[in-house]
């Protein structure tokens, strides 16, 4: 018995020594890896690069929105409103607010869209077809779920360029490709990845502000239904393919969360502002 001890012993102690000299190679190896990476890297380049790609995010989304000037809505009550549900999200998701820049435009399509630098576009026709707040807000969340994801500018330079990108913030005869990108933003999908990653994250804001998640997927699954002689006015849907499936997973992600849900906007705020887009 003591023999037998004395091999278990024995083979406890190697397979410990082997357990600890594999782990220290490991240790050896990323310590060696990071230090080369560190060393080799140009790090003065990769900041150039990175504050270029951000003065071009800032120009880009002043340009963008020159071209909505003549549409947006400046009703106080109607802005207000808007703002109150955006800023709610932000602080109950410690977004930086600043970063978000919400405007709302005078268009009849069901529609919302982020652009560079954090400019947010809904258009009326989402407000008013919304049949409750929580389905805009879940709509807004997408959007704001874009922006902070960094979805927006990943999907321009890899469907433009960022040296054509750069060209357009410096340049001085680009209205026409301003024009074309602008359209591209509001009328095309981001990748089904990026999509599903921006709806899973926009159920995440939507549950820590206590704002019901259920909603927006019903709202993702009866527009999918509309009649087809209204789909020239369901921009966010059409640019949004697989609702249903959309639908199905954001009620998979926000359901067994015990939570008290809250209306952000008073019930007379709410009918107030469909009241003010209508006359």
């Amino acid at each position: 018995m003591v023999v037998l001890w004395g091999i278990i012993k024995h083979y406890l102690q190697r397979k410990f020594m082997k357990k600890i000299v594999i782990q220290g190679a490991i240790i050896i190896i990323v310590f060696f890896g990071t230090w080369i990476s560190l060393t080799e890297v140009d790090w003065i380049k990769v900041f150039e690069v990175q504050k270029t790609v951000n003065k071009t995010e800032q120009k880009l989304g002043e340009l963008f929105l020159e071209t909505f000037e003549k549409t947006e809505n400046k009703n106080i009550l109607i802005v207000n409103a808007i703002d109150t549900i955006v800023t709610h999200i932000c602080t109950e998701n410690k977004i930086d607010r600043e970063k978000i820049k919400i405007h709302v435009l005078n268009k009849d399509e069901i529609n919302a869209f982020a652009m560079p630098n954090g400019h947010l576009i809904v258009y009326s026709g989402l407000i008013l077809n919304a049949a409750i707040q929580e389905e805009l807000t879940g709509v807004i969340c997408h959007e704001i779920a874009h922006i902070e994801l960094n979805h927006v500018m990943k999907k321009l330079v890899k469907e433009i360029g960022l040296t054509v990108l750069i060209s357009m913030a410096t340049g001085n005869d680009a209205a026409e490709i301003i024009k074309e990108t602008v359209k591209m933003l509001s009328s095309s999908a981001f990748d089904r990845s990026l999509e599903k990653e921006a709806d899973i994250k926009a159920v995440d804001y939507l549950i820590r502000a206590k704002v019901n998640p259920e909603p927006f997927a019903n709202f993702l699954y009866k527009l999918s239904l509309e009649d087809d002689a209204k789909t020239e006015y369901l921009k966010w849907v059409s640019n949004h393919p697989a609702s249903k499936e959309r639908a199905e997973y954001i009620i998979e992600h926000s359901k067994n969360k015990l939570i008290k849900y809250e209306p952000i906007l008073s019930i007379e705020t709410w009918n107030k502002l469909k009241i003010e887009l209508t006359e």
